[in-house]
Order: C-alpha cells, then structure tokens, then sequence
C-alpha cells in the first residue's frame, strides 16, 4: 500500500506537465506559425525567414499561415487562444502587440495571455510619397499638407497598426490636418499610394524598401533618431522635419500562448538566435529592409514592458484614439 502510494506521488510531476508529456518529445507534427498580416508585409517576409530557419532545425515543419485583419489582432488573438504546447506560434510585430492593446479593446491581454520568445529582426520605417509628389522633402510635404488642411490623406496597414501609430504621431506633432485612410496591409495600402488615391504614408522598408528602389515612390525621412546603414542616404524625420524626440524602430519576432513550456520557448529562442548569427540570415534580411536583432524571452519581455509605458505616455499625451 505504502509502495503504491510513492508511485502514484512520483507521477504527479509529470501530470503538471501535460505538453511535453502527452505525445513525446516536442515538436512531434507540424507547427503552425500564425502570421497575422497578409502576403507581402513585412512581418509575412520576416516570418517566412523564422518558419524556415525554424524548420530547417526542429525536425519538422514550420508552415507559416497568414490570418490577416484588424490591424493584425485577429491572428494574435487566434495564437493568444491555441493549446499551449509549442505547436501554435506567432509571427509578432510591434503594431499588435505594443501600439493595439494602447488604443484598442482587444479580445486579448498582451502580458496574460502570450509568451515572449525572440525578436529576430528590427527596421526602422520610412516616409514615403509618390516620385511625382510636389513634395521633395519632410519640409516640402509639410507646406503642402499646411497649404491644403484637411483635403490631404495618408495610407496604413490598417487602424491601431505601428503604420498608423507613426503616421498619426507625425501629425499630431506637426500639427498638419489630414485624413488617415486604412487597409488590409501593406501591399494595399503602397497600392494606393501608388494609385494616388492618398498622399503619403509611413511604412516599413520591407513594404516600401523596392518600391523606392524602382524609383516609384520617394523617402523622406526614417523613423529612426540616426541615419541607418539600411538606408543611409535618407535623413531621420526627426532631422528633415524638424521633430526632435522622433525615434522609433519596428521589431519583429516569435511569441507562443502564454503557458507554453519555458524549456520549448528557450529552445526556439535558442534556435533564432543561431539562425540570425549566420551570413545568410543577415542578407536575406537586409534584402528586405530589415536587421537581425536578436534578443531572447526575458530581453523580450523587458522591451514590451518598455514601449507599454514609453508608448502609452505618448498615446495619453497627444490623445490618439481608434477610429
């Protein structure tokens, strides 16, 4: 009876752990990482980067899929939802996960319900209008946008998004009225851009980095406080429009349901880490606007602790609200 009883007490620990105990050693089938963008954004490019990457040392397949819509929140909250064994990861961003839970009531909690990884990469975003646009630079945009109130317009990926965030935060602080106009992603919103259907936008390299490139749209500025080796010919905004204290950088990287196992998120963030060391890695990066920033789960817990307070200073401050 006795002996029974310490076999049944030994089994206990292993109860508590039911997603590294039922089926085996994880990953034991395919894992799904949810991207919450559509096709060509730059979270998509990034996280099919990862998904590679990922599968290439896991032993099984990293298939990325993308659910799109309401400024990336209804994948997140998918993930934020999942079984948390390691199977469900996400492709995060700054936008969902530091700028929507400011602004937005969103069906998911941010620090309750998801699990920081890895960021794996990080760009700066860029000022962009149309290469036949009367404004030549941040300054020119501002006559024009000041000549005009209120019969301009600006494109994002979609409302409460880090494009809309920037974009506001840019009027707001030059005091320029103008009407913001949303999508479903980046690929829509340079689109239009490109159509003349609006009149700027903020958006990351990865979305506006070849756009540039083939002389169809122009840069103005970057978000970032320097100039950047990804585009060091573009002055920051902070410079080129006179906006001291302008200085914000997109991340981009891996988080899972909230009680994943720590040892599953150490491995992946393990994994990440050694994937963004390699040549390629950084190349294929580059190519699309971006830079490896390695940082593992509690660098990564920090930072978003960081931006709810820095960003929800500025949120409070200027009185950005949803639309």
């Amino acid at each position: 009876m006795i002996a029974r009883r310490h076999l049944a007490l030994a089994a206990l620990p292993l109860l508590a752990r039911p997603a590294l105990a039922q089926g085996g050693a994880w990953p034991n089938r395919t894992i799904r990482l949810i991207i919450p963008w559509p096709p060509g954004q730059a979270t998509d490019l990034v996280g099919r980067i990862m998904a590679q990457r990922l599968s290439d040392k896991l032993g099984q397949q990293v298939v990325p899929e993308n659910k799109p819509g309401a400024g990336g929140s209804i994948g997140t909250d998918f993930v934020a939802k999942a079984a948390p064994d390691g199977h469900t990861l996400l492709a995060a961003s700054i936008g969902p996960i530091s700028f929507g839970p400011l602004i937005h009531r969103l069906p998911y909690d941010v620090e309750r319900d998801l699990a920081p990884i890895a960021t794996f990469s990080g760009s700066p975003y860029v000022l962009v209008v149309r290469t036949d646009s009367p404004a030549r630079d941040a300054r020119g945009l501002l006559a024009m946008l000041r000549a005009a109130p209120g019969r301009h317009t600006y494109a994002s990926s979609g409302v409460g998004g880090a494009q809309h965030l920037l974009g506001a935060l840019f009027v707001a602080r030059t005091q320029v009225e103008v009407l913001h106009v949303p999508f479903q992603g980046s690929g829509p919103a340079m689109a239009a851009l490109l159509g003349g259907q609006v009149d700027f936008a903020i958006e990351t390299l990865a979305g506006a980095g070849a756009l540039i490139r083939e002389g169809k749209l122009r840069a103005l500025g970057v978000t970032v406080g320097r100039r950047t080796a990804l585009m060091p010919e573009v002055p920051p905004i902070a410079e080129a429009a006179d906006l001291p204290g302008y200085d914000y950088i997109g991340w981009i990287g891996l988080m899972a349901p909230a009680a994943t196992p720590r040892p599953i998120l150490d491995r992946l963030s393990a994994e990440l880490a050694a994937a963004s060391a390699l040549e390629e890695t950084r190349l294929r990066l580059a190519s699309i606007g971006t830079e490896a920033i390695p940082r593992g789960p509690d660098e990564f817990r920090a930072l978003l602790a960081e931006q709810r307070v820095a960003f929800g200073a500025v949120i409070r401050q200027l009185g950005i609200r949803a639309e």
